[in-house]
């Protein structure tokens, strides 16, 4: 049966420090055996069925649990690989101290469509949007499980002015696009209104609106 230090070196290397338990199969027979005692012990976090984390620091894996936003965007690069997903909407804006409370929905950027919404053990619903990552905004920014992708703030203002409601989010939306404002820079936020290439009468208000600012303060 395979040890237990291999499996938790094997989920240390990965991306946000996170796998799924196929991925953990070449180990050998059994790992599943392995992994349901390591995480009894605290020694890993089960972020969804089949998907488990190391708790950073040598923490209690019974005990702590990665803030929400955190584990699902390891979920998802679980699923998709380094570097191919983002925190977007809603979940870049609460990143961003945009959106002060939690809000159990997580928007996360992937590659390619047709990914159900997923549950997360610890309460919370992670929906998966299809978007080209080449042309988002994007930045490397520290998460409680290691690095990962987050629209930048002209990005995620652009998002939420753009989006479709339907989350039923449209109070807190409204108080993130208030609060992103002062983070964006108008050269910023017109660059990404160009490349996404779709000017919303939203969108074409705020941008008035950032060269109002710009103006008053000049």
């Amino acid at each position: 049966m395979v040890g237990g230090i291999e499996i938790l070196r094997a989920v240390a290397r990965a991306p946000l420090h996170t796998v799924r338990l196929r991925d953990l199969a070449g180990l050998g027979a059994n790992v599943w055996r392995a992994v349901d005692r390591l995480t009894e012990q605290g020694a890993l976090t089960r972020i969804v069925h089949g998907v488990y984390s190391t708790p950073p620091d040598g923490r209690d894996g019974r005990t702590w649990k990665p803030p929400f936003e955190a584990a699902a965007l390891a979920l998802a690069t679980a699923r998709f690989g380094a570097r191919q997903v983002a925190l977007m909407g809603v979940s870049a804006a609460r990143h961003w101290g945009a959106i002060p409370r939690a809000i159990g929905v997580a928007h996360i950027a992937v590659p390619r469509g047709g990914y159900a919404p997923t549950t997360l053990d610890r309460g919370g619903i992670v929906r998966f949007i299809p978007r080209d990552l080449d042309r988002l905004d994007l930045i490397v920014e520290r998460t409680a499980l290691g690095d990962g992708l987050v629209t930048t703030p002209a990005q995620t203002l652009f998002d939420l002015l753009v989006r479709r409601d339907t989350d039923e989010l449209a109070t807190e939306i409204a108080g993130a696009v208030r609060n992103l404002v002062p983070l964006v820079q108008t050269d910023e936020f017109e660059k990404v209104a160009r490349r996404q290439n779709r000017r919303r009468p939203a969108v074409e208000k705020m941008t008035d609106e950032l060269r109002a600012r710009d103006a008053e303060t000049g």
